[in-house]
């Protein structure tokens, strides 16, 4: 038996590859440790779509330079959307020299046989192959027992100017309805009470059947997923504005289980720079969507990714995100500043926008969207909710923490029930981060 670490970044595909990873480790008999002078694995599974993430790992990595040199038997591998580049899985092979492996993000199955080997002191083994098909096989250890995260799509085929994900994920490629719906019965066998379905976009969910015989779209597997007894919630992201369609809408609308809260990034509010992304709609397509969903659905919650500095991005621009967030009124937004990606059609843009530039700008949508997200909880005052619980609170262990359907994280006292259950509780007050309630049952 040997000892192993993993350290992810990235989104939730990335979280859900590290479960996989987990699984992995652990069918071949190793043992999860956090003590790094008993670590004989220690994997990091990466992120490109931001540099600050690949700036981490380069500094992880020369951290683990020193340990590497003391523990030379110590296997020391890197994957995920970084090293799916065949670039840059060759400049960690030059630079860092002593990593022995090195796998991108379709090649989780031949993982085994990588580490065997490394163990047996092969030299750097490199294993980066383009995302194809998908391996239903691969064991998955998750250590949460409420919540599930389960992908429904991999990759990516809508090719945004800024975005990295298509080359590092591949092309769309959609599970089997009965696939999915056999990991949600196994999931709620084992107790688990909520799940997010995962996609780089879930809305295209079911496109690539075509001819296949397989006629399920992204609604039909909600409504699938509904009948699944013992999970009580179920939540989706990410979900792309150009494919959210009026049977989505339904299908929310007719379900007691799929959760009033929908992330919908919009990027920008500028049809210029919505053009210059290759998003595939304009504002007033967008802002249609959100009326359209906020009529049929008078309880969601709506949150959204915005990203300013995009090359050629103008001060009336980004005025018109603004504009864009006023009208929306989001519950709340992540918000980004644009990096330059090797490999992206942005990269190579001219009028790239200047680095104080792009503070001045997200600072100025920060502050106007927490007034907004302020504005948003302080209207919950006296509200009552089904609340998930979560667990207790890291600073008070008599609270409770759990979320509402509409995904507002609320910190509840007076409660005797634990983790796992559905309780309902009142709103007494509010901050930016959470709301505070009491519990009536």
């Amino acid at each position: 038996m040997k000892y192993y670490q993993v350290v992810t970044y990235g989104c939730q595909m990335n979280e859900n590859d590290t479960e996989k990873i987990h699984g992995i480790l652990e069918s071949m008999g190793h043992q999860e440790t956090e003590n790094l002078e008993k670590t004989d694995i220690f994997l990091i599974n990466t992120c490109c779509v931001r540099e600050t993430a690949e700036n981490k790992v380069f500094g992880l990595l020369g951290r683990l330079k020193k340990i590497k040199e003391s523990r030379p038997s110590m296997v020391i591998g890197v994957g995920g959307c970084m090293t799916q580049l065949a670039e840059t899985a060759e400049h960690i092979r030059k630079r860092f020299p002593f990593v022995n492996l090195i796998y991108g993000t379709g090649c989780l199955h031949n993982l085994p046989d990588m580490i065997d080997r490394a163990l047996a002191g092969s030299k750097t083994l490199i294993d980066s192959g383009q995302p194809e098909g998908i391996f239903e096989a691969i064991p998955t250890k998750r250590k949460d027992g409420i919540k599930a995260w389960v992908p429904v799509i991999y990759g990516c085929d809508n090719f945004c100017t800024y975005c990295i994900v298509p080359f590092v994920r591949g092309r769309e490629r959609s599970r089997r309805s009965e696939d999915i719906i056999a990991e949600l019965k196994e999931l709620a066998e084992k107790g688990y009470k909520e799940v997010t379905l995962l996609g780089q976009n879930v809305n295209s969910y079911g496109k690539d059947f075509k001819g296949s015989g397989d006629s399920s779209d992204f609604s039909e597997l909600i409504l699938a997923a509904e009948k699944v007894e013992g999970i009580e919630r179920i939540r989706f992201m990410t979900s792309h504005p150009k494919d959210f369609n009026d049977r989505l809408i339904e299908a929310i609308g007719n379900s007691n289980k799929i959760c009033e809260h929908i992330h919908i990034p919009v990027q920008s509010g500028s049809n210029r720079v919505l053009a210059l992304m290759n998003r595939g709609y304009d504002r007033d397509y967008y802002l249609d969507l959100v009326a359209r969903i906020r009529k049929d659905l008078p309880k969601v919650s709506i949150t959204s990714d915005i990203m300013v500095g995009f090359p050629g991005e103008t001060d009336q621009d980004f005025m018109d995100t603004l504009d864009l967030l006023e009208k929306v009124r989001y519950d709340t937004v992540y918000t980004f500043v644009y990096n330059r990606r090797k490999g992206t059609p942005a990269e190579k843009m001219i009028n790239q926008v200047s680095e104080q530039e792009k503070r001045r700008r997200i600072e100025a949508l920060i502050k106007m969207q927490n007034e907004i997200s302020l504005e948003s909880n302080s209207k919950e005052i006296g509200s009552v909710y089904e609340i998930l619980i979560e667990g207790a609170s890291r600073a008070n262990d008599e609270v409770m923490i759990g979320r509402t359907k509409t995904n507002k994280l609320v910190l509840v006292s007076g409660l005797t029930k634990g983790a796992g259950e559905i309780i309902r509780a009142r709103i007494v007050s509010y901050s930016l981060s959470h709301l505070d309630a009491v519990c009536l049952d």
